[in-house]
């Protein structure tokens, strides 16, 4: 496989993954986290996500490209790749919220997610060959707008 190849069927699927998941699921998480005060329930809601996020993405990668005309890939790898990298990008964020107490588990979620934006950055960088500037502001920007949305939902409940 060539490194190009590689990027198109491993790297891409699992970068789709990772931001999709890491994005997605700061929504729920987040609002059911400031909602309720509850970090329990907001570990719940991370779980579901991230797992519902993940099934979801494996299908639609698979079942959108079949690799034969593109090159892509076997779609079922690409689509356990991509629903992996879902999994794995919001249950990240979703383990803080084992702590019990409530401000703590916030901050170290909050942490999580900086960190998670940063790598996911390094790794367009790294194997999409951007900038990596310009990579952490797209990619801040998008969980920025998303963590408002969280946070003007959770304090409407």
């Amino acid at each position: 496989m060539t490194r190009d190849d590689f990027v198109l069927q491993r790297v891409q699927p699992a970068l789709v993954g990772l931001i999709d998941g890491s994005m997605s699921t700061l929504a729920p998480i987040f609002a059911v986290a400031i909602a309720t005060q509850t970090p329990h329930f907001a570990f719940l809601a991370g779980v579901a996500t991230s797992i519902a996020a993940g099934i979801s993405m494996a299908y639609s990668e698979g079942l959108s490209d079949t690799g034969a005309v593109t090159g892509r890939g076997n779609p079922a790898v690409r689509g356990a790749i991509t629903g992996v990298g879902t999994f794995v990008g919001g249950i990240l964020h979703t383990l803080p919220f084992l702590i019990s107490n409530y401000h703590a588990a916030l901050v170290v979620a909050s942490v999580v997610v900086a960190f998670e934006l940063v790598a996911l950055a390094y790794l367009r960088y790294r194997f999409l060959e951007t900038s990596f500037l310009r990579s952490v502001a797209h990619i801040t920007l998008g969980g920025a707008v998303i963590v408002a949305v969280s946070v003007a939902l959770g304090a409407s409940g």
